[in-house]
């Protein structure tokens, strides 16, 4: 199944083996047009029941938001090892990750037993320290531990508030494709957890079952990444094939996780994937859009009459701190026992 064209699911049946990662343009939802919405849902729909990755063009994110983003990213991972612990990641999940503190032990498709060999810069949704969620001590919403590099936060803080924005515009196309009501989902987004996972990739060599980051799926509602030139993400077909996600200029890859997965009763699929070590250094800013802390996923929500509930209902926030403590070294802001940060 190849989406080197705007992908259509009509055009394609459920058994096809995908190519590449269905494209979507989102440039005629956002100008408003008639129809173009529900079109699109039905794309996603099509698309989160077998793949469960896409890329969007015309998002309306510009690119030069990104690409100083990136830029200022790399300014950060020029530092020291002793410059960067500096700003360690602990107990409100925000922060500086060593390499080789993760190791996806919650993974349902591969036994994860080597830990991960990029290094990340957690950043939450810039927030003043009198929101309740930073008051209160809500984790992964603050208050950011902003590196002393002159001109880093401003650009980071553009990028997550375009993203912000950008999350709010895709949520109700999520109801749409799943039969409800277009706002169905809004009022869990007004004041979401969102945190962007901000890491570097070095090209180095791996282990035997050892990776970038190892294969996993993400815990969140919806996941927004801009693509890179330097390869190295890799999403898991229904086939059971591992295939690379080619660059595509000024375009980012969309995917769900398990917390849709579970909410959903398993109809969205939480979308498996992996990344490599690359062949030169690799940066990404993988955007988690969140709902808000208290938002309980119920199965019973989206079952059809008479189905088996597959999953126990639970909220936002039980279900990332239990997802970052089971994946995180105790080292490194999480509860996993026995893995050794490069530095601590």
């Amino acid at each position: 199944m190849s989406s080197a064209e705007i992908f259509d699911y009509r055009n394609v049946d459920k058994a096809d083996e995908f190519e590449s990662i269905p494209v979507l343009d989102m440039g005629p939802y956002l100008a408003g047009e008639a129809g173009a919405a529900k079109q699109l849902a039905a794309n996603i729909k099509f698309i989160q029941e077998t793949i469960g990755f896409y890329v969007v063009i015309n998002h309306g994110i510009d690119s030069q938001v990104i690409d100083d983003a990136y830029g200022a990213l790399k300014e950060f991972f020029k530092l020291t090892a002793e410059e960067k612990a500096a700003y360690k990641f602990d107990e409100t999940s925000v922060g500086y990750i060593a390499p080789k503190s993760t190791v996806y032990v919650t993974s349902k498709i591969n036994e994860n037993t080597k830990q991960d060999l990029n290094e990340t810069l957690v950043l939450c949704l810039d927030r003043p320290d009198d929101h309740p969620y930073v008051r209160d001590g809500v984790r992964f919403t603050g208050p950011n531990k902003w590196p002393d590099i002159e001109g880093f936060r401003e650009p980071m803080v553009r990028y997550q508030y375009a993203c912000a924005d950008l999350g709010r515009k895709i949520v109700p196309l999520y109801a749409l494709a799943l039969g409800k009501p277009i706002d169905f989902f809004d009022k869990h987004f007004e004041e979401p957890i969102m945190w962007t996972r901000n890491a570097h990739y070095p090209a180095v060599d791996a282990e035997d079952n050892q990776f970038g980051i190892s294969p996993h799926s993400d815990h969140s509602f919806l996941t927004i990444l801009p693509l890179t030139r330097v390869a190295g993400l890799q999403v898991l077909t229904p086939q059971g094939n591992w295939l690379p996600a080619g660059f595509n200029k000024d375009a980012l890859v969309i995917n769900t996780g398990e917390f849709l997965n579970l909410w959903s009763n398993g109809r969205f699929i939480a979308s498996p994937h992996r990344v490599i070590p690359p062949e030169s250094d690799r940066y990404s800013m993988a955007t988690f859009f969140d709902a808000a802390p208290d938002t309980l996923a119920d199965p019973a929500d989206f079952a059809e009459p008479g189905e088996e509930l597959k999953y126990e209902p639970t909220t936002m926030y039980d279900y990332v701190c239990w997802y970052i403590d089971r994946n995180y070294s105790s080292k490194a802001g999480g509860k996993a026992e026995g893995i050794e940060p490069d530095a601590a």
